[in-house]
């Protein structure tokens, strides 16, 4: 493949809250729960945030550690299952606030937690055939969930963007290949109008994420004729904090190689931003010829590897924005009520 990442950036609201915040309204153990999913507390988004803010900021941060001519993207699609407008794309908003120009194609994606991942595929594509100079990939959420359900104590805020380019001097990461795997399997779902999404609990781990990220990583470990041994990190989607590493195990990977892109258990799942953010946060600590696996999932259900090595690019512009663990330190943790008004789950 002749495609490689530019630029990427990350965003992650500083509001937070605590698992025991949840317990106090809905009972439970708070210690039982976060041994069980290994989820201390979870991001949320200010007031004035949405996917839209959380995609403009993590694009903005992109640009910036490109340091590319943002009129030089000729194509962005954001990735979410919370887009603030039902019909009215949160693409064409982002392109305005970046400056990017207006002869591009932009587009809104959905396939739940995996739709940023399908839009980096899609800026590979028109990128390798010449369609245009660079595309930008995002995935961002403010992921929903019912007050009271078991979802409430992961679903969280943030976001991530990659710009694709084509492979060169400077490249922060060359993708080596890409591989995806997808079937209809009902494990998650909301239907129209429905403010919150349901799911089938049964079908959630082994015929869902389990068997599609298994599916996905192998697909392109056979395709790209790599072992885990030859992988520096890797990043699985991140519904919980157990999930990441039983398949992790399952496929050979030491514990040591995923917990750098681990962040489940400080922010929540951020859905369609969590595979990306943690890429990201591999990235802030990689090395030069440094090799990612990193394999998103998204319910529903299907799954996209991509294999990463690192290029001398890593380095160029480090400290131009915030990195990751920047966004793990500032934080302010909110009431269980400041949460409910802020989200809107309260009804006057």
């Amino acid at each position: 493949m002749n495609t490689a990442i530019i630029g990427y950036g990350a965003y992650i609201p500083r509001y937070r809250l605590k698992v025991e915040e949840a317990t106090k309204v809905w009972g439970g153990n708070a210690k039982d729960i976060k041994n069980g999913i290994m989820v201390k507390e979870k991001s949320v988004p200010a007031p004035d945030e949405d996917t839209a803010t959380i995609a403009v900021t993590a694009a903005r941060n992109a640009v910036k550690r490109s340091q590319i001519d943002p009129q030089e993207i000729g194509a962005i699609y954001v990735g979410s299952e919370s887009h603030p407008y039902a019909v009215k794309p949160t693409a064409t908003m982002v392109a305005e606030a970046i400056r990017a120009t207006p002869n591009l194609t932009a587009a809104d994606y959905e396939f739940a937690c995996k739709a940023g991942t399908a839009a980096i595929q899609s800026c590979m594509g028109l990128v390798e055939a010449n369609m245009c100079k660079y595309g930008m990939a995002i995935g961002a959420d403010t992921a929903q969930s019912e007050p009271g359900d078991p979802l409430e104590y992961t679903a969280a805020a943030g976001g991530g963007a990659l710009i694709v380019g084509k492979d060169g001097n400077d490249v922060i990461a060359k993708i080596d290949g890409t591989f995806s795997y997808t079937t209809d399997t009902p494990d998650f779902w909301r239907r129209e109008m429905e403010p919150y999404p349901k799911h089938g609990g049964r079908f959630t781990g082994q015929p869902a994420y389990f068997k599609h990220i298994l599916s996905a990583a192998n697909g392109l470990l056979r395709q790209l004729q790599l072992t885990p041994q030859d992988f520096d990190y890797a990043v699985f989607h991140q519904p919980n904090g157990k999930f990441p590493l039983k398949v992790a195990k399952r496929l050979g990977f030491p514990r040591e190689k995923v917990e750098p892109g681990l962040l489940t258990p400080e922010i929540g799942n951020t859905y369609s931003g969590a595979t990306l953010i943690g890429l990201a946060s591999i990235l802030d600590q990689a090395e030069p010829e440094d090799r990612i696996l990193a394999v998103s999932f998204g319910s529903g259900a299907g799954s996209d590897a991509f294999s990463l090595t690192v290029k001398d690019g890593v380095k160029k512009n480090a400290d131009s924005v915030p990195k990751v663990k920047d966004y793990l330190k500032n934080k302010k943790y909110v009431s269980y009520g400041e949460y409910t008004k802020s989200r809107e789950l309260l009804v006057k």
